[in-house]
Parts: C-alpha cells; sequence; structure tokens
C-alpha cells in the first residue's frame, strides 16, 4: 500500500514538472515574440482577442505617421502619431474628454516599440490609463478583417497583406542597387522627407526626390516605368518607409521595382566600412 502511494507520489510530482516546463517554455516563447514587454515592463498592454471584446466601449489610437495609417488601420481608430509635437496635447484632450472610456495605442506589431514609448511618453506627462495593443496592425488586419481598413477599402483582403517574405523579395544590398543605378536602365527615387535627407541625394544627378505622401509625383514615375520598361529602384533613410510604400505600388500593379534594403543608413554604413578597413 506504501509503495502505490509513493509511485502515485511520483507520477504526480512528474506531471507537476511536466507542466511546470511546458508552461515556462511557453512565458519564454511570448517573451521573445514581444520582446518590448520585456523591455518596457510598466507598460500595461492587452491581448487580440480581448482587444476585439472592448473594442465597442473603447477608443483605439495608432501612433504611426499619417501615412502608415492610411494605408492600412484599424477600422474606426484615431490617427495620432507619436512623432508629432501636438502627441502629448491630443492625447491630454482625448484622455480628459472620455474620462470613463478605455484608451489604446497600437503601432505596427510585435517588434514594434512605438507602442510602448507612446504609453510612456504619456504616463510622463500625467496621462493615465493608456494601455498598449502591442500585437499591432498586422496581426489585427489578418485576424479581423472586417474591423481593419487597408487603402481606404473594408473588410480587407487579407491576400493582399504583405508578408515579410514578400516583402524581402524586393530588397537589394545597397552594393546590388548602386550596381542597378549605374545601368542607367532604372528611375530611381528618394523617399528620404526634407528633414532625413543630406544636402544633395546619394546618386546626384541619377535620381528624382518624391515624398512618401505626394501620390501625383509616385503616380507619374510608376506610369514612365510600366511605359518604358524600366525598374523603379527607391530607397528611405532606414527601410522601413519603403515597406508601405509597397501597398501602393501593387495596388498600382507596379511591374518592376526594388527597394534598397536599410536605406541611406545602410549605404553609408556600407561606404565608411570601405574607407576604414
Amino acid at each position: 500500500m506504501i509503495l502505490v502511494l509513493n509511485t502515485r507520489s511520483i507520477v504526480n510530482a512528474s506531471i507537476f514538472t511536466l507542466l511546470l516546463m511546458l508552461f515556462s517554455q511557453l512565458v519564454f516563447a511570448k517573451a521573445n515574440e514581444f520582446p518590448g514587454r520585456k523591455l518596457y515592463p510598466a507598460v500595461k498592454y492587452i491581448e487580440l482577442k480581448d482587444l476585439k471584446k472592448a473594442l465597442p466601449e473603447s477608443i483605439v489610437v495608432d501612433v504611426r505617421s499619417a501615412y502608415e495609417y492610411e494605408t492600412l488601420r484599424v477600422k474606426g481608430a484615431l490617427n495620432i502619431s507619436i512623432s508629432s509635437k501636438t502627441y502629448v496635447d491630443k492625447m491630454r484632450k482625448l484622455r480628459a474628454d472620455n474620462p470613463t472610456k478605455k484608451i489604446f495605442v497600437y503601432c505596427n506589431g510585435k517588434t514594434c516599440m512605438k507602442s510602448y514609448k507612446a504609453v510612456m511618453k504619456c504616463r510622463r506627462n500625467g496621462i493615465k490609463d493608456i494601455i498598449s495593443f502591442d500585437a499591432g496592425i498586422m496581426d489585427w488586419a489578418k485576424a479581423y478583417p472586417k474591423n481593419a481598413v487597408l487603402l481606404g477599402k473594408s473588410p480587407v483582403d487579407t491576400n493582399k497583406i504583405i508578408s515579410k517574405k514578400r516583402f524581402k523579395s524586393k530588397l537589394v544590398t545597397p552594393d546590388v542597387f548602386e550596381s542597378l543605378v549605374s545601368d542607367k536602365t532604372a528611375i530611381v527615387i528618394d523617399l528620404r522627407d526634407r528633414f532625413q535627407r543630406e544636402a544633395t541625394g546619394i546618386f546626384s544627378g541619377l535620381e528624382e526626390r518624391v515624398y512618401l505622401d505626394d501620390k501625383k509625383s509616385l503616380e507619374m514615375y510608376v506610369k514612365k516605368a510600366n511605359k518604358e520598361g524600366k525598374t523603379l529602384l527607391i530607397y528611405d533613410a532606414a527601410g522601413k518607409q519603403v515597406r508601405w510604400l509597397m501597398y501602393y505600388l501593387e495596388d498600382k500593379n507596379t511591374k518592376s521595382y526594388k527597394f534598397m534594403k536599410g536605406g541611406a543608413h545602410a549605404y553609408f554604413k556600407a561606404l565608411r566600412s570601405k574607407f576604414t578597413k
């Protein structure tokens, strides 16, 4: 009898240990999936399904740029960019006008830190109860296409959501990008804004300067490239803005285009490396 009890105790202990190990693995996987939660432990966050339930009685704020917001967003979300000088004032007014409502902020996805920074910025300025939806717009649009807007259309066609793999297929390294420019078989576009650009462009005399939200100029160059059978070679400051431009290019059925991986930052870094060797 004692032997049976001991055996059961051993079995129960083994099951408990196994469950504990599985739980630890899940916690570790979650921490890797959402690195910002470890970096910003004081920031409250809400999970994907919980936000869907809370949505009717809540306010959702997109803290990304206006261009990103116009490209893909949570349906009904407001756009208050964290990079705006009026971010704090607008968030303070939003909280004052809606004292009992929950306010959630989001950015691109699990590795994007803007939603955490947005919460912290509010906290430092005395704006309370702002919560991060750190799964971001990508996971939201895939899970709830009826509650998302892509290029002004809702529900979202999830087949048109650009995956990382698909985006990466359009990237070329700075040296390859430069070689394509040298062939003079492309239209080169510097997409950086006026604050990001240097005194001159990287490919002076061979490139066009277009702002991201200048759709008229972008459309002109897309039509020109398609008509003349040329490739659009586009670079930005750090290789991030072009991902959102890709939605526009795909929507316009652009035949051939490539982006510089890492943008101008990567180009100048590689250039410095060549001279310091």
